[in-house]
């Protein structure tokens, strides 16, 4: 998965660059079907790597993007991006080595004669109901904004 997430960053092409981002998206879907998460395995697999990606790749093609043109690596740049890399991983390590509720093992699920979906459809529409409303909204507003940007003007 890490190994596509890279290729994402490094490859010029956007085409390449999105089909990469799938298969970084179907190596977590695997992730969690390894760690019995089989639900979100599969939604993972049916929303971003199906329908989010279909429409990236559709936004792609729209927009007629070209090749990204190589540049000169700036050393100083470079440097700057690796220390804050280090800061960034040290810090996330220190906060790691300080949380021991991480360490604590999941509570099983109450037994209740329900599904799994059957539960994360409750919570989601329930408890997360309005930031589910929001993020449909800013993924509408932000489809809507790229083809009124990639719509031609007439002459």
């Amino acid at each position: 998965m890490l190994f596509f997430a890279v290729l994402v960053v490094l490859l010029r092409q956007p085409v390449s660059s999105a089909l990469s981002l799938v298969m970084a998206f179907l190596a977590l879907a695997a992730l969690y079907v390894s760690l019995e998460a089989f639900f979100i395995g599969v939604i993972q697999v049916m929303i971003y790597a199906g329908a989010v990606m279909v429409l990236f790749l559709f936004i792609i093609m729209l927009l007629d993007l070209k090749a990204e043109v190589r540049r000169k690596w700036n050393l100083a740049a470079t440097l700057f991006a690796g220390f804050v890399v280090l800061v960034f991983v040290l810090m996330i390590q220190s906060v790691l080595s300080k949380f021991e509720m991480g360490k604590a093992p999941f509570p099983k699920l109450t037994d209740s004669g329900k599904s799994d979906v059957w539960h994360i459809g409750e919570t989601l529409f329930s408890s997360y109901n309005l930031p589910f409303q929001v993020i449909a909204v800013l993924i509408l507003i932000a489809t809507v904004g790229v083809v009124v940007l990639s719509k031609k003007e007439l002459k």
